[in-house]
């Protein structure tokens, strides 16, 4: 009965919930209704609370689920990178999240990082965040992506380099001519990668590709010029050539090395290129598991299957190594249009040639923002993911936290039988 006021957050608050909502269904057209149906009829009590804290403060603001994931609505929305006062005194925008990928905000010249609830409830009481004066290490980068190779590519390379550098608890700054012609979505996808590499940031500076992009997001022009002159006259503008920064400890990297790679099966940063997969998967399967692997028999990786039964279809088999489901997701991917166009590319390629998704799969799409069904759609690529089963399921995190919802019951009988 007392007056919330006395609670009221002394800075901006927005509460994205993207955590919550479940793969239930998936496979068709309706899925995405049928899964927010559902997640508000399971989670009632929660979104009522959330109304009234809306209603009730002016500072705190909520993003409901079926929006898009955290890092990406903050990244394309949220957002500003300058502030000012009631006194019309600029500075820079800064952020703390309680999510380890914050640091995707990174990639747009932002100061941020995840911090525990207690610490983000701290702040918004007005209270500091307290931390040492870090090491800052330099990530020189060098030449040009080749074709083909995407900003995942680089971001689990970068997350190999940086785990053997052992960069935990440092400030990274990338730099140098190869930071300086990526595009900001791909800055925002290596950013976003600092967890994984265990530094406390991922930092790109402010640049003109900077503004551009908040340009092209919608933020008024007022503002862009804003953002830009600010910076400018602090001396903050444009990325670092090399030799002009002395930094903690200094590492290269030359662009046109990086493959195409997939995260290790533990460990993002046991980065497998993909045309070792198969090789290494199969001497992962009888390696120990406190060596990485999955400490099995190695026989059983060839002579052990089931037959699975499929809805009116007869049987498929199902062995060790097998996919059961495939998911586009995460907000490390879905925020970066070449990886999404490239996915929407592929789809198209498979659809003419007559390929379709194996039955004992589960696929699903859930993007990290609503602009990345736009640009689908515009392209004329969303028939063909649809057509292959990669339906549009919602918009959050969904499969990468572990919200991919449950297998049919003949598929995950198969696996746990075996």
């Amino acid at each position: 009965g007392k007056d919330p006021k006395i609670i009221e957050p002394l800075v901006p608050v927005d509460l994205v919930v993207d955590h919550s909502v479940q793969v239930d269904f998936a496979g068709s057209e309706d899925a995405m209704d049928k899964n927010l149906d559902m997640e508000f009829t399971r989670n009632r009590e929660r979104y009522q609370f959330l109304k009234w804290g809306m209603q009730a403060f002016d500072t705190f603001k909520v993003v409901p689920p079926g929006i898009g994931i955290v890092h990406q609505v903050n990244l394309e929305y949220l957002a500003c990178g300058v502030l000012s006062d009631a006194d019309d005194i600029h500075y820079p925008d800064t952020l703390v999240g309680t999510d380890s990928h914050t640091t995707m905000i990174n990639g747009l010249g932002i100061v941020g990082w995840g911090v525990g609830g207690i610490e983000a409830e701290a702040g918004m009481l007005g209270q500091p965040v307290y931390f040492l004066t870090p090491d800052v290490v330099g990530v020189c980068l060098e030449g040009t992506l080749r074709e083909g190779v995407t900003a995942t590519d680089l971001a689990l390379t970068v997350t190999e380099i940086l785990r053997e550098a052992k960069v935990v608890g440092k400030f990274v700054e990338f730099y140098g001519e190869g930071a300086r012609q990526l595009p900001l979505t791909d800055r925002a996808t290596i950013a976003n990668m600092a967890p994984e590499y265990g530094a406390t940031m991922g930092f790109f500076p402010i640049d003109a590709e900077t503004v551009n992009y908040l340009r092209a997001t919608g933020r008024d022009e007022v503002h862009c010029a804003t953002y830009e002159n600010y910076y400018r006259a602090q001396g903050l503008f444009g990325i670092p050539a090399k030799g002009e920064i002395d930094y903690s400890m200094n590492l290269t990297l030359d662009l046109g090395t990086i493959r195409p790679s997939v995260a290790g099966p533990r460990r993002p940063q046991d980065r497998i290129e993909v045309p070792n997969l198969g090789g290494k998967f199969a001497e992962l399967f009888s390696q120990p598991v406190d060596e990485g692997g999955f400490g099995r028999d190695g026989s059983e990786l060839a002579g052990v299957s089931a037959d699975v039964p499929v809805q009116n279809n007869g049987t498929e088999s199902l062995g060790h190594g097998d996919v059961v489901i495939a998911a586009i997701t995460s907000c490390t991917n879905t925020s970066n249009p070449s990886v999404m166009l490239a996915a929407g590319l592929l789809a198209k390629r498979a659809v003419e040639r007559g390929l379709k998704l194996a039955p004992l799969v589960k696929a699903s799409l859930a993007p990290g923002s609503r602009v990345v069904s736009d640009y689908l759609e515009k392209t004329g690529l969303q028939p063909y993911l649809d057509q292959l089963g990669f339906n549009l399921v919602g918009y959050g995190c969904t499969t990468c936290i572990g919200n991919s919802g449950p297998l049919d019951g003949e598929v995950e009988k198969a696996i746990l039988d075996n």
